[in-house]
């Protein structure tokens, strides 16, 4: 079946993405050759980045991972990248081009250890695709990649069950 020719299509064939476990498409871009010791004694790469994009409907399910997380907005509409606190809270950023986007940042950290779910705000651009960048450090491995469970974060922050459920992993 041929693939509809759509700015959507072109860069997930030009960046040459692919589906990506927590909802949208990926391509990592970066792994650096340096090691370093994380303080559990494992090894990993320095850093690590990825090209990462939603279109349409598509999320970023809730997950989480043991590194900080940079997010850099690129190109579409904006995105929210929703952070869920230790204290029940949750910060929402707003990631887009702040010159036509108020609100808007091109980059926010995701601290490590922390749930996290990101969407295309629908009702802003006329893009239907949000394309990112992620950097990972200590670099990314998907052995310490987890999605959420959507009962347990749901115990957890019972005043955001409508956005946990929202952005639960498709297979929960």
């Amino acid at each position: 079946m041929p693939i509809p020719d759509s700015a959507t299509s072109r860069l997930i064939q030009a960046l040459d993405l692919q589906p990506h476990p927590e909802g949208g498409y990926f391509r990592e871009t970066y792994r650096s050759p340096e090691r370093i010791l994380r303080s559990d004694n494992r090894e990993r790469s320095a850093s690590t980045a990825i090209y990462y994009l939603l279109q349409s409907s598509d999320y970023s399910a809730w997950h989480r991972i043991r590194s900080d997380e940079l997010w850099h907005f690129h190109a579409g509409t904006p995105l929210d990248v929703h952070v869920l606190g230790d204290n029940g809270s949750v910060v929402t950023h707003r990631l887009g081009n702040p010159l036509a986007h108020a609100g808007a940042v091109f980059q926010a950290l995701v601290p490590a250890n922390h749930w996290f779910a990101a969407e295309r705000v629908q009702d802003i651009g006329s893009e239907d695709f949000a394309l990112l960048g992620c950097t990972v450090a200590p670099g990314f491995e998907f052995s310490e990649f987890e999605l959420g469970d959507t009962a347990a974060l749901l115990a957890a922050h019972p005043n955001h069950a409508a956005l946990i459920r929202r952005l639960a992993p498709k297979s929960a």
